[in-house]
C-alpha cells in the first residue's frame, strides 16, 4: 500500500470527524447536538466547539508537522483573523513519550556508545517530550549538567510525507480557490518546508545558538547554552542545562527579590538587540524558553526556530518608520507594499484611504506612548483585509515584537515598548541616509541602468520585428526629429534636477524631523542644499546653450546624405 496515500486517508478521517462541529458552528444549531464533544478523544463539555478550536484540535490530532504549521500559523495575523490566531498561539507542541529503549537505540546509534558510557549520570524519565524531540537531563564526566535532545524516531519520515501532502493540496487549493491563489499558498507550503526541515536538524539548532552566543558573549545579563559537539549530530544534540525561574511566574520572581521592572526592560532591550543590531533572533521567545535566574540573568534556550533581517527589509523597515512617524499615508502605502508580497494588483486607493485612519489615531503620540501589540494587530488586520502577504521574516519580526513588548508589560505593566524602540528606528532612519547607504543605491541605480542599456537594443530590435510583421510604417523627417529630441532633453534636465532636489530635501527633512541632534544644524544643511541645487541649475543652463541633440541631428543629416 502506498504509505502516502494510507496517510492521506488518515488526514481525512480525522477532517471528517471534526466536521460536524464546523457545520454546527456555521449554522448556529448547537442546541440541536446533544453531547458538543464530537472528537475522538477529546473530553465532552456543554459549550458546543468554535471553529478555530475545531482547527486546532484537528492540527494536535494529526502530529508533529501540523502542530508546527499551526505554531507557524499563529504568527500570520495578515492571513488569519485574530480569533485563529490567539486559538493557535495555544498549540503545545506535546506528545507522548518515546520509550527509554527506543531513546538508547538512538544514542547508541548517533554517538557510537551506550548513554551509560557516555555520560557519568542519564535520566531515563524525560523532561519534556516534544513533536520532534525528547529532552532528558544527565552529567557529563566533569560533573557538568546537560539536557540531551533526542529526536524522536521515525519523525523525519513522518514530516517529509505530511510535507508531501501539504505542498500537493497547497498546488491544488491554488488552481481552484482564490483565497489560495491570493495567498501564493504553495508558497507558503514551500517556505515552511524549508522552515521545518531546519527545526529537524540539530546541527544546525547549535550553529544557531553559537551564533546567537557569540553575539552575547560580552553582556554577562545574558546566558546562551554552551553546545557540546563532540555529543551532537543531526538527531542528538547536548547543551549546557539552563536552570531558573521561568519568566511569567511572577510569584516566584518576586520571592526571588528579582527587580521586575528591570527585568521587563532587560528582555525586552535583548529581543531588539538581535532583531536591529544582530539581525539575527530567536524567533520562539515564549515564557517556556526563558528561565530568570536570582540576580536577574535572563537565559534563553531552544534556537530551532529563528530570523534574520537582510539589508532590503532593513531599508523597507526604516521606510515604514519615517513614513509612520511622519503621519504620510502615501508613503506608508508605498512602504507596506515594498515589505510585502502579492501577486495580484492592489487597490492602492483603497489602502492608502485605509491608511488614513490607521494613522490619524497614531498621530501626535510619540512612539513611548503606543501600545505596539494594539498597532501591529491593526496593521495586519489591515494588510488581510488587502490581500497583502508579509514574508516569513516580516511576520517573525512583528510576532517576536508583539512577544516582547506583552511578555515585559505583564512583568511591569507601565512598560512602554515604544521607548526602547525609539533610538532603533531612529537609528535605522539615519542609516537610511548614510554616505554608505546613499553609495550603496546609487550603485544598485547604476548596475539596474546598465543592465537596462544592455538589453534595450534586443528590446528596441524586437520591436522593430513586431513592426514589420504587422506592417506598421512610420515616416520621419530628421528635421521633424528635432524638435522632439529637444524637448526630451530639456524634460530630461528639468527631470535630473528634480530628483537629485528632491533627494536632498528629503535627506534634510528625514534627519531633520527624526532625530533632534541635527534641528540646530537645519539652517546650514538648507543652504548647502540649496547651493547644490543652484551648481545643478547653473550647469543644465549652460550645458542647453550647446545641445546634444544638434550633433545627433548633424550625424543623421550626414548618414542620410550618404545613403541618397
Amino acid at each position: 500500500m502506498n504509505p502516502t496515500a494510507a496517510r492521506s486517508r488518515q488526514i481525512r478521517a480525522i477532517l471528517r470527524r471534526h466536521s460536524l462541529g464546523f457545520i454546527v458552528g456555521i449554522i448556529g444549531a448547537g442546541s440541536l447536538v446533544p453531547f458538543h464533544h464530537g472528537l475522538l478523544g477529546h473530553r465532552r463539555r456543554d459549550r458546543p466547539y468554535a471553529t478555530p478550536e475545531h482547527v486546532r484540535l484537528v492540527l494536535e490530532e494529526l502530529g508533529p508537522a501540523f502542530v508546527k504549521l499551526g505554531q507557524i500559523l499563529s504568527t500570520r495575523g495578515d492571513l488569519l483573523p485574530p480569533a485563529f490566531v490567539a486559538e493557535l498561539a495555544k498549540l503545545q507542541d506535546a506528545a507522548p513519550p518515546v520509550g527509554i529503549d527506543e531513546i538508547r537505540d538512538t544514542i547508541r546509534s548517533e554517538l557510537g556508545a551506550e548513554p551509560e558510557m557516555l555520560f557519568e549520570w542519564f535520566d531515563p524519565e524525560p523532561l519534556a517530550s516534544a513533536s520532534i524531540g525528547q529532552a532528558h537531563a544527565a552529567t557529563l564526566r566533569d560533573g557538568t549538567s546537560v539536557v540531551v535532545k533526542v529526536r524522536r524516531p521515525g519523525v523525519v519520515a513522518q514530516v517529509e510525507e505530511d510535507l508531501e501532502i501539504l505542498q500537493s493540496l497547497a498546488a491544488r487549493a491554488a488552481r481552484s480557490w482564490d483565497f489560495a491563489r491570493d495567498y501564493d499558498l504553495p508558497g507558503i507550503a514551500a517556505e515552511f518546508a524549508v522552515s521545518l526541515r531546519a527545526e529537524l536538524d540539530y546541527l544546525q539548532e547549535g550553529r544557531n545558538a553559537e551564533r546567537i552566543g557569540a553575539n552575547f558573549a560580552a553582556d554577562d545579563g545574558v546566558v546562551i547554552p554552551r553546545i557540546f559537539w563532540e555529543m551532537t549530530t543531526k538527531s542528538v544534540i547536548t547543551l549546557e542545562r539552563m536552570t531558573g525561574i521561568k519568566v511569567n511566574d511572577l510569584v516566584a520572581l518576586d520571592a526571588a527579590a528579582v527587580d521586575r521592572r528591570r527585568l521587563a526592560r532587560n528582555g525586552a532591550s535583548l529581543m531588539l538587540k538581535m532583531i536591529f543590531d544582530d539581525r539575527f533572533f530567536h524567533a520562539d521567545p515564549h515564557p517556556g524558553n526563558l528561565f530568570i535566574q536570582a540576580d536577574g540573568t535572563i537565559a534563553l534556550i531552544d534556537f530551532g526556530m529563528v530570523g534574520s533581517v537582510d539589508d532590503e527589509r532593513q531599508g523597507q523597515l526604516a521606510d515604514f518608520f519615517i513614513a509612520f512617524t511622519h503621519g504620510d499615508p502615501d508613503a506608508l502605502a508605498s512602504a507596506l507594499l515594498a515589505l510585502s508580497m502579492t501577486k495580484e494588483i492592489v487597490d492602492r486607493d483603497g489602502l492608502r484611504l485605509s491608511l488614513v485612519s490607521f494613522v490619524a489615531g497614531y498621530r501626535d503620540r510619540a512612539l513611548g506612548e503606543i501600545d505596539f501589540g494594539q498597532l501591529f494587530t491593526q496593521l495586519l488586520t489591515l494588510l488581510r483585509e488587502h490581500h497583502l502577504q508579509l514574508p516569513r521574516e516580516m511576520a517573525l519580526l512583528f510576532k517576536v515584537l508583539t512577544m516582547a513588548e506583552g511578555m515585559a508589560k505583564e512583568l511591569d505593566p507601565t512598560f512602554e515598548l515604544g521607548r526602547l524602540l525609539e533610538p532603533y528606528s531612529q537609528h535605522l532612519i539615519e542609516e537610511q541616509f548614510s554616505v554608505h547607504a546613499m553609495a550603496k543605491r546609487f550603485a544598485q541605480a547604476s548596475a539596474d541602468l546598465g543592465e537596462l542599456l544592455v538589453k534595450l537594443p534586443h528590446g528596441l530590435r524586437r520591436m522593430i520585428e513586431v513592426m514589420d510583421t504587422t506592417g506598421l510604417e512610420v515616416h520621419l523627417r530628421a528635421a521633424e526629429l528635432e524638435p522632439l529630441v529637444s524637448r526630451v532633453e530639456r524634460i530630461g534636465n528639468r527631470l535630473v534636477a528634480g530628483l537629485v532636489a528632491a533627494a536632498l530635501v528629503n535627506v534634510i527633512g528625514g534627519l531633520v524631523a527624526t532625530n533632534r541632534k541635527w534641528q540646530p544644524r537645519e539652517g546650514p544643511m538648507i543652504g548647502v542644499g540649496l547651493g547644490i541645487i543652484g551648481a545643478l541649475t547653473g550647469y543644465i543652463l549652460v550645458s542647453a546653450r550647446r545641445p546634444v541633440h544638434g550633433r545627433w541631428m548633424r550625424l543623421l543629416n550626414r548618414r542620410r546624405g550618404r545613403g541618397a
